[in-house]
């Protein structure tokens, strides 16, 4: 469908009558489109539509109508009722009264062209630059980031619960596309096996019993895989998705023991990254974060927080649920910096900082980045009474390292650890160590050994964490908790945690559309002078602030 040639968007005079006499003052989107006007514009998304065909609808309303959908947690078919029986709604699009409005497939589609063109994050960075223009947030102000885990939009499944959900979802896709073929191929028992579905409850309850129906369905996905292999006339088969999901869940979980099909043991499991815990969504990933787990997916939301500005979602990252945060600090930077929004204060947590990322943030993009760094854990910096690395003299031009005896070091190796950073062992002479009266504070091996960051990064280290005993820094570093308000919000208005979709490319759209929907709500609350929430507490907090009483005398 082509584009329709842009008009002049402006509420017709009979639904600004209306809106005006029936609806509150302080309706939000009669404000939003007040302050505003719509927001973007048809040449925004031109490039996602084809010059030919049929017009379709206007790209500014079916944006805005995907935007307030998220707002209110609406489905299509229910956006699409209230685009013709909404006054409010109206309003903000423009429509008269009498409009029909669209049918509710033109949502879904307008989705799949924002995927298709990679043209989601233009959503939130057009409203971003228009925020920009009305003063409402800036570059080099102070911002903070923080992340929460997503759940993925399928039934979370254990190992031998995978493996046959696998199977049987493999077979009903073939059932469709190849019903003669999968007919003449199958197995008299699968019926029984694979109608319906794979539940725990259904399956064997001790392990070798479990271990030995696990391998009874590794036979028979194997048996498929190999007729397929087999038959020339249907190699093509192996193309199809469910297939290639089927042969990579194998993969994962069996192996070859003397030409038998074996289950996999624990240890022998590909990493959490890379391993399929569902059929029906292959980039959802099974994460831990202390007690927490769950399997979907991870997202982060990075806010303006200066004083004087609305708190407004500045860039959103969805992942896998194991890619740790760090990874996503040069990433979140290299956005802004895109967007022109860098901050110069960066506020995260300790997830979020590296000696490497304290460089290369303020070296590369003149960001302060501010959180408390990763304690050292030796005993001899937890026990505070012994001689931690921060006792050491480094002496950085001569490769030597004196220790609080005052003893050199012997050597002085760049290495890299087990977690890939560039790092220098330092190894002190045995002999040294050993008739050292001072190594029971020093060392419990037969020489010390150091482990320390190149000397940018060390320093870089060092200051920072001298920075996180100031007062300055508890002060400023106060601030960041406000993010875990947003990522509140976002949880019980906008179902932030919940993915409404399959796979990592339309949970990151929905991520996007939730930030532009929470945006308009601040925008709007701000212009409106409503006040900043503050946090709220537990009336028994509220009663010992309260009293006079100190709490340690309670």
């Amino acid at each position: 469908m082509s584009l329709r040639s842009q008009s002049a968007y402006r509420v017709p005079k009979d639904t600004a009558r209306l809106a005006k006499t029936i609806l509150p003052k302080g309706n939000v989107y009669t404000q939003l489109y007040d302050s505003l006007s719509t927001v973007y514009m048809d040449q925004d998304f031109v490039d996602l539509f084809s010059h030919t065909g049929q017009p379709a609808e206007a790209p500014v309303r079916v944006a805005l109508v995907t935007i307030l959908q998220f707002a209110e947690g609406l489905s299509d078919r229910q956006a699409a009722d209230a685009v013709r029986t909404r006054i409010d709604w109206k309003y903000l699009l423009c429509l008269k009264l009498e409009d029909r409005g669209f049918h509710h497939s033109v949502l879904s589609e307008f989705r799949s062209r924002l995927l298709n063109g990679n043209a989601e994050q233009r959503l939130l960075d057009r409203l971003l630059q228009i925020c920009r223009d009305k003063q409402l947030v800036k570059e080099r102000g102070q911002q903070r980031t923080d992340s929460t885990h997503v759940l993925g939009a399928i039934r979370a499944l254990n190992r031998l619960e995978c493996v046959g959900e696998t199977l049987r979802h493999t077979l009903n896709v073939l059932a469709v596309t190849v019903p003669e073929w999968l007919l003449a191929h199958s197995q008299g028992d699968w019926e029984d096996r694979y109608g319906p579905r794979v539940d725990d409850y259904r399956l064997p309850k001790s392990k070798d019993e479990r271990i030995a129906y696990g391998e009874v369905i590794g036979r028979d996905g194997q048996s498929l895989l190999d007729t397929i292999d087999q038959d020339v006339a249907y190699a093509w088969l192996r193309q199809v998705p469910a297939v290639n999901t089927l042969s990579k869940v194998w993969q994962q979980n069996f192996e070859l023991h003397d030409g038998q099909l074996r289950w996999r043991p624990a240890e022998a499991l590909p990493k959490a990254a890379y391993f399929i815990s569902s059929p029906y969504d292959t980039q959802a990933r099974y994460s831990q974060k202390r007690s927490k787990t769950w399997i979907g997916y991870k997202v982060h939301l990075s806010e303006s927080c200066d004083p004087d500005l609305p708190r407004l979602i500045t860039h959103v990252e969805t992942t896998p649920a194991p890619v740790s945060d760090d990874a996503m600090t040069p990433i979140i930077h290299q956005a802004l910096h895109d967007k022109n929004l860098l901050p110069a204060s960066h506020l995260v947590d300790t997830g979020y900082v590296k000696a490497e990322y304290l460089v290369s943030s303020r070296e590369g993009y003149g960001v302060e980045l501010v959180g408390p760094t990763r304690a050292d854990y030796h005993w001899q910096a937890r026990t505070k009474t012994g001689f931690a690395a921060q006792h050491f003299i480094l002496d950085w031009q001569a490769q030597t390292a004196t220790c609080p005896a005052g003893k050199t070091s012997l050597s002085w190796t760049p290495t890299v650890d087990r977690y890939h950073n560039t790092s220098i062992k330092i190894k002190f002479s045995r002999t040294d160590c050993m008739a050292c009266p001072s190594r029971p504070l020093c060392t419990r091996a037969k020489r010390r050994t150091l482990s320390v960051r190149p000397e940018a990064y060390a320093r870089a280290l060092q200051a920072a964490r001298e920075r996180e005993q100031t007062e300055a820094f508890t002060q400023q570093y106060a601030q960041r908790a406000g993010i875990e308000g947003t990522l509140s919000q976002g949880t019980r208005a906008f179902d932030l945690r919940r993915a409404r979709y399959v796979g990592l490319a339309k949970t990151k759209l929905q991520h996007i559309l939730t930030a532009v929907a929470l945006n308009f709500i601040r925008i709007v609350h701000w212009l409106d002078g409503q006040p900043l929430a503050k946090t709220r507490q537990s009336p028994f907090v509220r009663l010992c602030r309260s009293s006079a009483v100190p709490s340690a005398a309670i």
